[in-house]
């Protein structure tokens, strides 16, 4: 049986959310540095990029980091170069699950010379077995571990179901 956990509607207005959140967060000369985990994690990534350019005047460099989730250790691809000028990260994810990936996507991240790194989620699951802080999260759900909840996408919409 599949659940409808968030609409298009309501993952729009949470994204929203969260670029009001991170260009709050940054000072008024500073650019935005998004990094999406692919492949919803990306997804969302790029819904906040249109939010963060329709209420801001602020650069934004969008980059994703791709991990496979059986082995993440040893294969993390990512297409980030070395920018000189950033000083905030905002890693996007669209579940938090275990924490896993998340915490080898800021592993990876942490090779670059930046002051601070910011986690969003779309839906934390309240699973966590890494100690991973979540900065910005759209909604908090709990859930039985057995259950999966993803992102897809249906004649156009974006919606979160669970399954």
């Amino acid at each position: 049986m599949k659940t409808e956990v968030l609409n298009e509607k309501q993952i729009l207005r949470i994204c929203n959310r969260f670029a009001f959140q991170i260009v709050e967060n940054l000072s008024e000369n500073e650019d935005i540095f998004l990094v999406g985990i692919k492949e919803n994690g990306f997804e969302i990534a790029k819904i906040i990029v249109n939010e963060i350019e329709r209420i801001s005047k602020k650069k934004v460099f969008l980059n994703y980091i791709k991990i496979n989730k059986k082995d993440p250790k040893n294969s993390l691809l990512s297409d980030i170069k070395k920018y000189t000028n950033f000083n905030n990260i905002f890693l996007i994810d669209d579940v938090l699950n275990t924490g896993k990936t998340l915490i080898y996507s800021i592993r990876f991240l942490l090779k670059f010379n930046t002051k601070s790194i910011k986690t969003l989620v779309l839906i934390d699951r309240n699973h966590k077995e890494y100690p991973v802080k979540i900065d910005f999260k759209g909604i908090s759900l709990s859930t039985n571990i057995d259950d999966n909840i993803k992102l897809i996408r249906d004649k156009k919409n974006l919606k979160a179901i669970i399954f």
